[in-house]
């Protein structure tokens, strides 16, 4: 690794790290994206494609689904948003965690099919435009643990964790520090193995047939039913709740369940579908506190 003298004498000035950057090129279109997982299609109207496979966003009229071009197939159809990523962009990469807490950098982490020095770099909770390097650690008191590691800036646009060494990217850091620890507790070995994501509620899924939900744990019961964590189709986790017969009209129940299909908010609970024949089901999102199913069913 070649080391640049100091300039001024100053002993806390960084050492910039050698990069062996291509030479700049046309940037690329914005509506060019890789697939970061592979997607069997499920409908008509949908696009299926591998991994690695490079397609054109032709629309975003619907933030969840993306009308899109295969430019391996030249296919066109829906695709899922959270199964791509921009080409060229740091979502390609396996390591980077886009809007994740340290909370669930820890559990996932921890999580079995990581061990010691399985990492992730992650957006900033407190920071804008900043990151954090979060690893899994061995410690022989306590055993398994995560640290935490502060991406800061560098007003020329590169990054440092030491204060010795700087890179022009966080691919190098990266890179950097998976030949050697350099400062942090262990090397970094691998990215944090997460499971892939649930793919989006396909849009014309409203009125769904009773069989293609499958009951599972139940989570609460009060006046008007219960309800119930399940499976959709035997792939997507839903929450499930179950009215008694004669709790209220099919009339007036179509016209909430309408109402509150067009109420989307982060921090509402989504509605997903329903089952109009009695007993009526209620499909929507399924919230891993169970507890606030139990309250809502006795609200």
């Amino acid at each position: 690794m070649r080391i640049f003298e100091f300039r001024s004498g100053n002993p806390d000035q960084l050492i910039p790290y050698p990069s062996h950057l291509t030479p700049p090129s046309s940037p690329l279109p914005d509506s060019l994206v890789i697939a970061i997982y592979s997607y069997e299609p499920n409908h008509n109207d949908d696009l299926g494609f591998e991994k690695g496979d490079k397609l054109k966003i032709l629309n975003k009229d619907d933030p969840e689904w993306f009308m899109a071009e295969s430019l391996i197939t030249g296919q066109k159809g829906f695709i899922p948003y959270n199964f791509v990523a921009p080409l060229n962009s740091m979502e390609m990469e396996t390591w980077f965690f886009k809007n994740l807490s340290r909370n669930d950098a820890m559990r996932l982490l921890l999580a079995p099919g990581n061990t010691q020095g399985s990492f992730m770099v992650r957006e900033s909770e407190t920071a804008q435009g900043s990151f954090s390097l979060s690893v899994r650690d061995l410690d022989p008191n306590t055993g398994d643990t995560v640290k935490h590691y502060r991406i800061r800036n560098l007003d020329t646009g590169g990054f440092y964790i030491t204060a010795k060494i700087s890179f022009n990217s966080l691919k190098e850091l990266v890179q950097h520090h998976s030949r050697e620890a350099d400062g942090l507790c262990t090397r970094l070995m691998k990215p944090c193995q997460s499971r892939m994501p649930q793919k989006p509620w396909w849009q014309d899924e409203w009125e769904i047939p009773r069989e293609s939900l499958k009951m599972e744990r139940r989570l609460g019961a009060g006046q008007f039913g219960e309800v119930w964590m399940g499976l959709y189709n035997n792939h997507r986790r839903v929450a499930i709740k179950n009215l008694k017969v004669g709790t209220m009209s099919m009339a007036a129940f179509l016209a909430e369940a309408n109402l509150m299909k067009e109420l989307q908010h982060p921090r509402l609970v989504r509605l997903f579908a329903v089952v109009t024949q009695e007993p009526i089901y209620i499909i929507t999102e399924f919230m891993e506190n169970a507890f606030y199913y139990r309250c809502k069913i006795k609200m």
